[in-house]
């Protein structure tokens, strides 16, 4: 299943779906995420948006869960009790309780990485 959800602090269609998806996870602002991922990248002379520093910050924090389902919404399907962030090409989107919730419907990409939040 997919819900609309846009937690930009401004309301904006950006490119920022880190924020919003790691925000929404963890239930913290868009500005406080904004704020700690900006600041931990900075400190690592990266991006916040890089694909290496986003897939290592995730693994330094959370369990990455191994063998999942091809597509996100397999993958959110088959993790209905579960908060995951779910990382594709050129994206990364947050399933609570078996629903995706983003600002697009990304149900049918190829999940390539997932991590369980809570």
């Amino acid at each position: 299943m997919y819900k609309f959800h846009n937690n930009n602090a401004l309301g904006l269609f950006e490119n920022d779906c880190t924020v919003r998806a790691i925000s929404t996870a963890t239930g913290n602002s868009w500005d406080d995420t904004y704020k700690h991922l900006s600041n931990t990248a900075r400190l690592q002379g990266t991006m916040m948006d890089d694909k290496d520093f986003i897939r290592d910050y995730l693994d330094a924090h959370y369990d990455r869960l191994y063998d999942i389902p091809k597509t996100v919404g397999e993958v959110a399907g088959a993790y209905p009790n579960n908060v995951l962030l779910i990382t594709m090409n050129g994206h990364i989107t947050c399933s609570m309780y078996g629903i995706i919730y983003d600002s697009f419907d990304c149900r049918e990409r190829i999940a390539e990485y997932c991590w369980k939040i809570k």
